[in-house]
């Protein structure tokens, strides 16, 4: 992926940070739950009684989100330089890591470190350690 440095914009970015935390708070204060997003979908298979209207409007809000910035400005341009299979291969490391992890980075990132579990610190230090490790054997060791 290639980032436009000149097209970069501090404001927008922590301005989405602290959007972000926001809603994360007040999720747990107004649902009293963790609004990590593998969890949210991970609880609607199987649906639970009772249980899959908040998580199906939650998710709703995720994939609405981007077309409601798109209504007030353009999109940033962003290139994928990795292939199809690539990336459905990274999608399904992804998922199987988040299983594996009992959380997402949002989960744990943002929501448990924000608590301060122990847990979600040792979590988000792997996740990223994982992350800086793949970056480097790909770019490195498989670089062409």
């Amino acid at each position: 992926m290639t980032l436009d440095w000149n097209a970069f914009t501090p404001w927008t970015a922590l301005a989405g940070g602290a959007l972000i935390g926001l809603a994360a708070t007040m999720f747990v204060l107004l649902n009293g739950r963790i609004a990590g997003i593998s969890g949210v979908l991970g609880g609607l298979l199987p649906p639970a009684r009772g249980d899959t209207a908040w998580r199906v409007v939650f998710l709703l809000g995720l994939f609405a989100a981007p077309w409601l910035w798109r209504a007030v400005t353009a999109w940033p341009p962003v290139t994928i330089d990795a292939g199809t299979s690539a990336t459905v291969a990274a999608g399904l490391l992804v998922g199987f890591g988040t299983r594996l992890g009992s959380g997402c980075t949002s989960g744990h990132g943002v929501c448990g470190l924000s608590r301060l579990s122990p847990r979600s610190l040792v979590a988000t230090l792997a996740f990223m350690a994982a992350g800086f490790v793949a970056v480097w054997v790909i770019r490195h060791l498989f670089a062409g």
